[in-house]
């Protein structure tokens, strides 16, 4: 039986219920996280945490208890669920209230919700490459605030489906911005280029990660943007997420990257990638 949270308290999945009323059912008005587990531990944690805090303060949205308690509640949830490998969820909206697009400057009760999704250890997703569509970023201006409001990815990624890709990379007049379940970066002449950290994209905690990663291994890097022109004519072509880790791009639209395969640079960041998530495995197992 699948155990979630809801708010404080440890329910079936069935006895899960929303408010008709509840802000994010209503409006989107949430924050959400999405981690991923290894040997039943979460795995860049504090980062996730850090973010949420930082999402929370520009939605003006109060979390219902401290991060230390949430993440107390989390790990109870990974135990209860039994789950050793995997994804785990939550969610935190503003509650309910009457509905009108105002919400009230008063603190109003939020609600918490967290689940589970339990995967295999084999993270081998993409050894051969992915192809991606190029679509018109049609979101909202405020993409750094990880949001329930989600419907602009949605529809890139329906579209990048039904067009035989694997996902999406977006870009505003000409410049390109993330993919709608990741961020996207392309390597020229040996250099790994991502668009900055702004209010255009999401600041991924993979791709906070990867940076830190290409630092290690002494791969130069430029956080500026770049056009659709420059992306088609990269050397290599990645994108990176909670899911994917670091996913390389072969194909875009019709247009291959490179020769068609993925690159030494790509190569070089997944290997180091998973040899991190490895140490972290042993590391809980001590």
């Amino acid at each position: 039986m699948n155990t979630i949270l809801y708010n404080d308290s440890f329910l079936a999945r069935e006895q899960g219920k929303v408010d008709m009323e509840d802000r994010g059912y209503q409006f989107g008005d949430g924050i959400y996280e999405a981690l991923r587990v290894y040997n039943g531990k979460m795995f860049l944690l504090d980062l996730h945490m850090k973010r949420l805090e930082r999402s929370a303060r520009e939605l003006r949205l109060s979390l219902p208890y401290d991060t230390d308690h949430l993440v107390e509640n989390l790990d109870k949830l990974i135990r209860d669920n039994q789950m050793d490998y995997g994804y785990i969820y939550f969610q935190i909206t503003r509650g309910a209230i009457a509905r009108k697009h105002r919400f009230p400057l008063e603190k109003i009760d939020c609600v918490l919700t967290g689940s589970i999704e339990a995967t295999t250890k084999d993270e081998d997703l993409y050894p051969d490459g992915i192809k991606v569509s190029l679509l018109d970023d049609i979101r909202w201006l405020r993409c750094d605030i990880k949001t329930l409001n989600l419907l602009g990815n949605v529809l890139a990624n329906q579209e990048a489906f039904e067009k035989g890709s694997a996902d999406a990379i977006l870009h505003r007049d000409g410049v390109v911005t993330e993919g709608t379940t990741c961020n996207a970066f392309m390597v020229k002449d040996g250099i790994l280029i991502t668009h900055p950290a702004d209010h255009f994209i999401l600041n991924g905690i993979t791709r906070i990660f990867v940076l830190q990663l290409a630092e290690r291994l002494g791969i130069p890097v430029e956080e500026r943007t770049y056009t659709t022109d420059e992306l088609l004519h990269a050397d290599e072509v990645f994108l990176t997420s909670t899911g994917e880790r670091v996913a390389p791009v072969i194909q875009i639209d019709e247009q291959l990257i490179g020769n068609g395969v993925p690159g030494p640079i790509s190569k070089r960041l997944l290997d180091a990638f998973n040899g991190e998530v490895e140490r972290f495995i042993s590391d809980t197992q001590a």
